[in-house]
């Protein structure tokens, strides 16, 4: 009588915990806390940077920036798109987050265990792309109101977000709303997503082979989400200078004067230094902040509910 043949590996089953459908789910919720509040509580930082972006001459710098919104239109103007912010990034969070895991398996998957382990930032690389695309799609409405409430001179445009969305509608031919931005947006998102997660797991990865050398469960709670935070913050810094000129173009295409143009002569006009360099250390302060909170609320809510915390395996 012959052995019956083994189990064929299934990456979703290699974790300690099984990648369920009520695990890909709870990523998902996961992900609306991380992406959704984070960009809510950055909102300041994100109108100066916008505005920084679409007229230097006037917002040269984050506190001259601040201080000059701040002294025009008061306090609330500071949190001016807040809620398209919270609305839009806790959809495209869904996405990322939980759409990132479960590529992650069905890549894992299709390359079998060994090569899985052998090409892991092509898998890391590869879902996180996939789950951007996605998720760009649910953000692209809410981004392209939110930079037009952000970015236009008070008065010109409903700061509201029931009558933005409804000038947004009215004028679609003018403003291509809902997904006049959808490319833009995926060229800084999509690079700037396989970074930071790319980064993030190397990250963790490198402080649990090099600095936190014993087994990863050994480590208390606070410890594993410090090293969490950290690797966030890292990956941060660097997802915002390689989406940086992109982020830049989907505030320019806000501008009145740039109606109509296309995202080749509104990069030319601008100039390719401008692009790489202008709202940049403010994006780095933004992003580097607002990636390692993310990683720190989403892994939080992963530990809350008995997942314990990314990468490190």
């Amino acid at each position: 009588m012959s052995a019956s043949a083994p189990a064929k590996w299934d990456a979703r089953f290699s974790h300690p915990i099984p990648h369920t459908g009520t695990y890909y789910a709870k990523c998902m919720l996961g992900g609306v806390f991380a992406c959704g509040g984070t960009h809510w509580l950055v909102t300041p930082l994100d109108v100066t940077k916008c505005n920084m972006q679409v007229n230097p001459s006037k917002y040269r710098g984050l506190i001259s920036g601040l201080r000059t919104i701040a002294a025009e239109e008061g306090a609330r103007g500071l949190f001016k798109g807040h809620i398209p912010t919270l609305v839009g990034y806790s959809a495209q969070g869904a996405l990322k987050f939980g759409l990132y895991e479960a590529f992650k398996d069905i890549y894992a998957n299709v390359l079998g265990e060994e090569n899985s382990v052998k090409y892991k930032s092509l898998v890391w690389a590869s879902a996180s792309a996939s789950a951007e695309l996605f998720a760009d799609i649910a953000l692209c409405p809410m981004e392209m109101v939110k930079v037009k409430v952000q970015t236009s001179p008070p008065g010109t445009f409903p700061t509201g977000t029931m009558a933005a969305l409804a000038a947004m509608r009215a004028n679609a031919a003018e403003t291509r709303f809902p997904f006049g931005s959808l490319v833009p947006l995926w060229s800084r998102q999509i690079p700037y997503t396989v970074a930071k997660f790319v980064c993030f797991e190397a990250a963790v990865q490198f402080f649990y082979k090099n600095v936190f050398t014993k087994p990863k469960d050994s480590y208390s709670k606070s410890t594993q989400l410090g090293i969490t935070f950290a690797s966030g913050y890292t990956a941060g810094v660097i997802c915002a200078v390689v989406s940086h000129p992109a982020d830049s173009i989907v505030s320019l295409m806000s501008k009145a004067s740039n109606k109509g143009k296309s995202v080749g002569t509104i990069a030319s006009e601008f100039g390719l230094f401008n692009l790489f360099t202008k709202g940049l250390g403010t994006r780095v302060l933004m992003i580097g902040t607002l990636t390692g909170l993310q990683w720190w609320v989403y892994d939080s809510f992963k530990t809350a509910m008995g997942m314990g915390t990314s990468g490190g395996k």
